[in-house]
């Protein structure tokens, strides 16, 4: 192997503080990203601008995308743009029984350098990224369907902060035993003491898998593969097979990184699917696996999670989030807030809330007493008005990232009585692109029928205004909610510190993540990294948080070796 070129000095010049702020906000919760949000941040110091970024993304289009990694057999691809055009780019095709064991190759390499190393490299992969974060952007956007700034934001930037957290969480948890020999001497009373010298050492438990989703391809995949490669497992990438894109060039960065740094770059390799090929299913319990992410729907995760069992899974799947709508003493913010959380990228997120539960008799505001029919209707002219301009709608909406999606949409609107209708709107800039505005739909709590349908996810622009007897009762459904069908995300309004406590004590009994009389900037459809958890691993939505300790925590073991001193 070629001398490193990124030697450990340059990395720790380049990187040590960095790591140091991460460790400090992991442990403070407050505010920071080293990686800016604004578009204008980046064209200098070797970053793409605006310009190079677009067409870097272009000069991807209709051609190979070559990663010269071992076991290519074949080229495949098939990415369709949400927004209409054809990608036209021809992926590797991997023989795993040729790329597993030469991922393994560079195991022992890997783990020697120690915690500090790989969290070293893993900071300068992802640097280089966040350098061309206009051409990660295009790149999310024509596979996910996220509006440009959207893509731009949480396909970049935040994706960015997600990773250097995992890679935070992952040194902060191999360092907690010493590193080096300790000297571990036990007192004999007149005899001499007994001592040896004791080594402990982090090591991986083998190849990682992470399993890429549609929607958030970055946002969702960069927790996993940090937390993995940091903690000195190979990782092997599976795209979603209409998202390839976002983590093929993820995996040529890495590779480069640990070539440049003198790692064996097959450390971190591509697996992308034939049509039909299905192959998640075949790797998943490959005795090689020993680690699997997973982002995708219930049914899957279920099953990754009883059939992979060689492996450490940890899933993120379908949850149905729900808002209690008690009362509010800010009634316009209120619907404000929840029509942008409804309408953004259409909502195509895990955490977008689906029901509304809205006591019958109404509710107490700042604006007066409003009944049922008058909080959905003001919230259905909330959403309409943010959306009545097409410009404004595309900026937010997106476009549907599949026609799964337009058929649940509208499926729903027969479901129950329409309190706001979906419209087609139409996007100047790319005509092939479905975009639709969210549709909200009254149901009854008490009736079966509507049970039925507000009791399942319907992932997409769809939501459920449900009427309940009493604030008592939505807690209830609340509870029932969150325990046999998972959520991601819970929101409360209400004035009542009576109110406030007892959905509370519901989120901390059913492992749910709460956000309370959100009026303003902030909604409960986003978090922050470094201080947000996104999901609890507490409920049947996901397994697993991110991030925190216990998400990388069981991706190595220690091992030591005690020697007579």
């Amino acid at each position: 192997m070629a001398a490193a070129q990124l030697t450990t000095d340059t990395l720790a010049d380049r990187h040590r503080p960095t790591l140091d702020q991460a460790l400090d906000t992991i442990r403070t919760r407050a505010y920071w990203s080293p990686h800016p949000e604004h578009p204008k941040a980046y064209g200098e110091n070797g970053s793409l601008n605006a310009a190079d970024g677009l067409a870097a993304y272009r000069d991807l289009l209709d051609g190979r995308f070559e990663l010269d990694q071992p076991g290519t057999d074949g080229w495949t691809g098939g990415e369709i743009s949400p927004y209409g055009p054809v990608l036209g780019i021809e992926y590797p095709h991997a023989d795993i029984d040729v790329l597993l064991p030469a991922m393994r190759a560079g195991m022992t390499a890997w783990r020697e350098a120690g915690p500090e190393t790989r969290a070293l490299v893993c900071m300068e992969i992802l640097a280089r990224i966040s350098a061309r974060t206009h051409e990660f952007a295009h790149a999310v956007m024509h596979t996910s369907g996220q509006a440009f700034m959207m893509a731009f934001q949480a396909g970049g930037p935040h994706a960015q902060d997600r990773g250097l957290e995992a890679v935070a969480y992952a040194y902060a948890e191999q360092t907690r035993t010493p590193s080096g020999d300790a000297a571990w001497s036990k007192p004999q009373g007149k005899k001499d003491p007994l001592e040896l010298t004791k080594q402990f050492t982090p090591v991986a438990r083998g190849i990682a898998l992470m399993i890429g989703c549609n929607t958030f391809p970055t946002w969702n995949g960069y927790p996993g593969l940090f937390a993995s490669l940091a903690t000195g497992n190979p990782v092997l990438v599976k795209p979603h097979p209409q998202a390839v894109l976002p983590l093929a060039l993820t995996v040529r960065v890495a590779r480069e990184v640990l070539a440049e740094a003198g790692f064996d770059p097959n450390l971190v390799a591509l697996a992308v699917e034939r049509p039909g090929e299905g192959i998640a299913k075949t790797l998943a319990v490959r005795p090689e696996i020993k680690i699997i992410d997973y982002t995708g729907s219930t049914a899957f995760g279920d099953w990754l999670e009883e059939n992979a069992r060689q492996a450490q899974v940890y899933t993120e799947k379908a949850g149905v989030n729900t808002v209690v709508v008690d009362s509010t003493d800010d009634y316009k913010g209120m619907l404000s807030n929840l029509a942008f959380s409804l309408s953004l990228y259409s909502g195509q997120m895990c955490t977008t809330p689906q029901n509304l539960l809205i006591p019958r008799d109404g509710i107490t505001t700042d604006a007066g007493p409003k009944s049922y029919d008058e909080v959905t209707a003001d919230l259905a002219a909330a959403v309409g008005g943010l959306l009545g301009d097409d410009a404004r709608a595309n900026a937010l909406l997106g476009a549907l990232v599949n026609p799964d999606v337009k058929a649940r949409l509208e499926a729903a609107a027969g479901l129950g009585e329409v309190a706001l209708e979906s419209r087609e709107v139409e996007n100047p800039d790319f005509p092939g692109a479905v975009v639709r505005t969210p549709v909200i739909v009254k149901l009854d709590g008490n009736k079966p029928e509507a049970q039925a349908a507000y009791f399942s996810e319907c992932f997409g622009p769809v939501s459920f205004a449900v009427r309940v007897d009493s604030t008592g009762d939505a807690l209830e459904l609340l509870r029932r909610t969150v325990r046999e069908k998972g959520a991601m995300t819970v929101g409360a309004y209400t004035t009542s510190p009576d109110v406030e406590r007892a959905v509370e004590e519901v989120c901390l009994d059913e492992s749910a993540q709460l956000s309370l009389n959100l009026t303003g900037g902030v909604f409960v459809n986003q978090t922050a990294a470094f201080s947000d958890f996104h999901g609890s691993g507490g409920n049947p939505a996901a397994n697993a948080a991110l991030c925190d300790g216990a998400f990388v925590a069981n991706r190595f073991r220690v091992v030591e070796v005690r020697r007579q001193a």
